[in-house]
C-alpha cells in the first residue's frame, strides 16, 4: 500500500457521474495521482473560480449528461479547509463527496512541515512512516525525520568539508527541491556544530546557482594547489582571489565523494573550464574537463563526454516529468556542440552519426512518454511552474506579496532551448555581471504561437480562449484581464510586442509610467530569423549568436534592471530542422496549415488527410477547444515540398515542446 492507493481506491468508475473532492493539500494534483485517475476513466476539473469552471462544466459535461451520456467527472476544490460548501449548489446536490488531506495520511508528523513538501517526496515519507512508526513528533523532530529519511541528510553527521559538499552536490545536481523550512533547520544544526562558521550557508544551501558559483570561483584555487601541492598553505589566503562568496579558498574537489560529480558539472555547463599557466600538465590528470586548453579541444572533449552521458540517461517511458526537464538541458548543449563543425575535426562524421542514432532514440522515447503522460501535466499546481500557463499565476503568487515589487516578463517567441544556451553564453560575454536561474517548461501541443503564447499571457489553458485560438490579437487583453482579476489597475500593467531590433524608446516610455508594476514584452526576432532560415539548425545558432551580439537584449535587460524590475524570460515554443514529406491537398478545409501541424474543425477531415500521411499523429484536444483537431507531422519531417529542408515548429519533439524559463538578475558586485 502507498498513500496513493488510499486515494485511488475511492475512484471506482460508474459509481457516480459527479464526484466532489475537498483537497486542501493538492494531493489529487500530484502527477501519478492524476495519471491514475485518468487511467480509471475519470476526467478532472479543478475549481479555481466560478466563471472558468462554469464554462468548462456546462460545455463539456452538462450538455453530455442532458443527452443521456454517462461520464465520470471529478471536481477538485482546493481551499484551506475540507469544506465543500463554497461549490455551486447544483453540484452539491448532485455529487458524491470525498475529502483527502495530509493530516489523515501522516497523523504523527507536524502538518506545517509536511505541507511544505513537494508531493513527489511523499512516497519516501510514507515508506519511512511505515518502516519506523514514529510516535507524535513536533516541528523540529519532524524536520529531522524528513531530512534524514526523505532527503538522506543527517546534519549531525556532517563533520568535514567533503561531507557538506557531498550533500550539497547531490541535492543541487539532482535538482532536489527542499522546502525553506527544512533548509533553515539544516543550517541551524550546522551552525550549532561550530564547524562551518565561515561558509556562506544561507546562500549555497538553498540556491543551486549560488552553490555552483561558489564552486566555480574556488576551482582556480584548487588547480593552483594541484600545480604546487607543497605550497598549499599559500592558497588558503583568499585575498589573492577575487571571491564573491566568503568561505575557505580551498575545497576538497579531489575527495572521492566530491570528485565523482566533477566531470558531469563541466560537461553539463554547471561549471566552466578555466585557463591555467600549467594547463598542459593538468589536462593529463582527472581535472581535464575543468581546464581551458584550446576552444577546439575543449569542445571536442566535452562533445564526446556528453554523447556518452546522454546515451546512458535517456529517461524511460514511465519517468517523472522532472527527468525530461533535466535531460532536455543536457540535450540542448549537445545540439549546440553538434553544429560547431570547426571543433569536430576528423571525427565529425563519426560523432554526427552517433548524434543521429541518439536523436532517433530520444524522439521515440519522448513521443511515447508524451502520449501517456502529457495530459496529466495540465492540472499540476502553479506553485512551481511546469507549463507555460502556470507562469502568470506563479508571478502573481511571488510578486503580489510585496506591493513594492515590479516584474518584467520577456517572451522570446520561438526560442529553442539550444538557442537559449547560445544566447546565455553571448549575454555572459557582453555583461559578466548577469546571473541566470535556469529552469525548463513544457509548451503546449501543438507547439505554435497562437496556442502557447496566449496560454503564457492569459494564465489559462487554451480550452478557455477558443475564439482567439488561431490569432494572437487578444494577448494584450488577456494579459491585462489576468492582472485585473488579481486587483491591479490598468495603469499598473503594460504589454508590448514586435521587439528585438532598433532602439528602446517604446520600452523606455512604458517603463517610465509612474504606477507600472507588471510589463509583458514579446521579442519576436528569433521567430523571424527561424521563418527565413534556409541553413538549418547551424544557421539558426549562427544567426541567434549574431543577433545577441548586436546588443538589443543586453540593453533591454540593463534598462529593466535600472528601473528596478525583476526579469523573467521564457519562450512559447522551440523549433527543429525538418525535411519535407509533401503538402496535404486539403484546400480551405484546414483551420491552420502549419509546416509541422495541420488543424481541422472536424475529425473526419483530419482522418482523410492522415490517409495520405499514415505516420502522422492525430492529437486529441488535450486542454484545447473541443473542435480543435490537430494532425502532427511525425519524427523530424514537415508538411512541405518533398526533400525541402527548413527550420520550423508545431510538433512534439523535445526541442519544440520543452522551452527555457529563466530569471535574469544582476550580481550585487
Amino acid at each position: 500500500m502507498s498513500w496513493r492507493d488510499q486515494i485511488l481506491g475511492e475512484f471506482t468508475p460508474q459509481v457516480a457521474r459527479l464526484t466532489l473532492v475537498a483537497d486542501p493539500d493538492g494531493l489529487l494534483l500530484e502527477e501519478d495521482i492524476l495519471q491514475g485517475i485518468r487511467e480509471r476513466g475519470f476526467e478532472l476539473i479543478p475549481f479555481e473560480d466560478h466563471i472558468t469552471f462554469r464554462y468548462a462544466y456546462e460545455s463539456r459535461f452538462r450538455s453530455r449528461w442532458d443527452r443521456g451520456e454517462e461520464t465520470d467527472l471529478v471536481v477538485v476544490l482546493r481551499s484551506p479547509s475540507n469544506d465543500l460548501h463554497s461549490l455551486p449548489y447544483d453540484l452539491l446536490q448532485a455529487g458524491r463527496k470525498l475529502s483527502f488531506n495530509l493530516g489523515d495520511l501522516f497523523p504523527n508528523l507536524s502538518y506545517p512541515v509536511i505541507a511544505a513538501l513537494d508531493r513527489a517526496y511523499l512516497d519516501a515519507l510514507y515508506d519511512a512512516q511505515e518502516r519506523f512508526n514514529p510516535g507524535p513528533l513536533g516541528d523540529n523532530a519532524t524536520k529531522d525525520f524528513v531530512l534524514r529519511h526523505v532527503f538522506e541528510i543527517a546534519p549531525e553527521l556532517i563533520k568535514t568539508p567533503s561531507d557538506l559538499l557531498r550533500v550539497l552536490l547531490r541535492r543541487h545536481y539532482r535538482g532536489i527541491r527542499i522546502p525553506a523550512t527544512l533548509d533553515e533547520r539544516f543550517i541551524q544544526v550546522l551552525r550549532q556544530s561550530g564547524l562551518f562558521q565561515d561558509w556562506p550557508l544561507e546562500a549555497i544551501v538553498p540556491d543551486a546557482q549560488a552553490f555552483f558559483a561558489f564552486l566555480q570561483e574556488r576551482w582556480s584555487a584548487f588547480l593552483d594547489s594541484m600545480a604546487k601541492p607543497k605550497d598549499g598553505a599559500v592558497h588558503e589566503d583568499t585575498s589573492r582571489y577575487d571571491f564573491e562568496f566568503p568561505g575557505p579558498a580551498l575545497l576538497p574537489f579531489d575527495h572521492d565523494d566530491v570528485r565523482v560529480y566533477i566531470d558531469n558539472l563541466f560537461l553539463e555547463g554547471l561549471l566552466q573550464p578555466v585557463p591555467h599557466p600549467q594547463a598542459e600538465d593538468l589536462a593529463k590528470s582527472w581535472v581535464a574537463y575543468g581546464i581551458k586548453i584550446s576552444p577546439m579541444e575543449n569542445r571536442l572533449r566535452r562533445f564526446r563526454g556528453l554523447l556518452d552521458s546522454i546515451g546512458e540517461t535517456i529517461p524511460e517511458v514511465e519517468a517523472r516529468y522532472e527527468e525530461w526537464l533535466k535531460f532536455a538541458y543536457r540535450w540542448a548543449q549537445l545540439k549546440v556542440l553538434s553544429t560547431e563543425d570547426w571543433a569536430l575535426g576528423e571525427e565529425k562524421e563519426k560523432l554526427c552519426e552517433r548524434v543521429e542514432e541518439l536523436t532517433v532514440q530520444v524522439d521515440t522515447r519522448f513521443l511515447k512518454w508524451v502520449t501517456k503522460h502529457y495530459a496529466s501535466l495540465i492540472n499540476l499546481p502553479a506553485t512551481k511552474p511546469i507549463m507555460l500557463h502556470h507562469l502568470p499565476r506563479f508571478f502573481a503568487y511571488s510578486i503580489l506579496r510585496d506591493r513594492g515589487s515590479k516584474l518584467a516578463f520577456l517572451l522570446v517567441d520561438g526560442l529553442a532551448l539550444d538557442q537559449w544556451v547560445i544566447l546565455k553564453e553571448e549575454l555572459g560575454e557582453l555583461d559578466p555581471n548577469l546571473r541566470f536561474r535556469e529552469e525548463v517548461l513544457f509548451s503546449w501541443i501543438p507547439t505554435i504561437t497562437s496556442v502557447s503564447r496566449q496560454a503564457a499571457f492569459s494564465g489559462k489553458i487554451p480550452f478557455y480562449f477558443p475564439e482567439s485560438i488561431h490569432t494572437t490579437n487578444k494577448e494584450p487583453g488577456l494579459w491585462a484581464q489576468f492582472w485585473a482579476d488579481r486587483g491591479l489597475s490598468a495603469n499598473e500593467v503594460a504589454y508590448a510586442k514586435g521587439l528585438g531590433d532598433g532602439d528602446l524608446d517604446q520600452v523606455s516610455e512604458l517603463l517610465s509610467l509612474p504606477k507600472l508594476r507588471i510589463v509583458g514584452l514579446v521579442i519576436d526576432k528569433v521567430d523571424r530569423i527561424m521563418h527565413g532560415m534556409e541553413l538549418g539548425t547551424a544557421g539558426m545558432h549562427n544567426q541567434v549568436r549574431q543577433w545577441v551580439r548586436q546588443g538589443f537584449l543586453r540593453n533591454l535587460l540593463g534598462l529593466l534592471h535600472d528601473w528596478g524590475f525583476q526579469v523573467y524570460l521564457a519562450s512559447d515554443h522551440g523549433n527543429i530542422e525538418a525535411k519535407g514529406i509533401g503538402q496535404p491537398k486539403e484546400g480551405a478545409v484546414a483551420d491552420l496549415r502549419g509546416q509541422r501541424v495541420r488543424v481541422y474543425s472536424d475529425p473526419i477531415l483530419r482522418a482523410q488527410v492522415k490517409e495520405r500521411f499514415p505516420d502522422s499523429l492525430e492529437w486529441p484536444p488535450v486542454g484545447l477547444p473541443e473542435e480543435y483537431f490537430a494532425l502532427i507531422a511525425p519524427n523530424r519531417v514537415a508538411f512541405v515540398r518533398k526533400s525541402e529542408v527548413l527550420v520550423c515548429h508545431g510538433g512534439i519533439s523535445l526541442e519544440e515542446l520543452l522551452v527555457p524559463y529563466v530569471q535574469i538578475y544582476r550580481s550585487a558586485r
